[in-house]
């Protein structure tokens, strides 16, 4: 079941941000899923479910908005060589 979560807004930020109310809790709804997934608390999977894209869709607008989707350690090359089956 889905939740509505409502927050207010003043129409001056609105105004100056020059959206409605409907594209910016859009705005907000994709920003959130970002977020959630740069912490962890999101997998990539969950967050496209919710904003209703792909899932590469998801990634590559969440590399665009600054998440790292792989970190530079070894324990990162090896999970991620050892989905393909070959070993470093």
């Amino acid at each position: 079941m889905n939740q509505t979560v409502a927050i207010e807004c003043p129409a001056e930020i609105l105004v100056s941000l020059h959206m409605n109310a409907e594209g910016l809790a859009g705005f907000m709804k994709e920003q959130a899923a970002f977020a959630l997934f740069r912490e962890g608390r999101l997998s990539s999977g969950t967050a496209a479910a919710w904003l209703g894209i792909p899932r590469v869709t998801f990634l590559l607008r969440a590399m665009d908005a600054g998440a790292v989707l792989l970190e530079d350690s070894s324990d990162d090359l090896a999970r991620e060589t050892s989905l393909l089956g070959e070993s470093v």
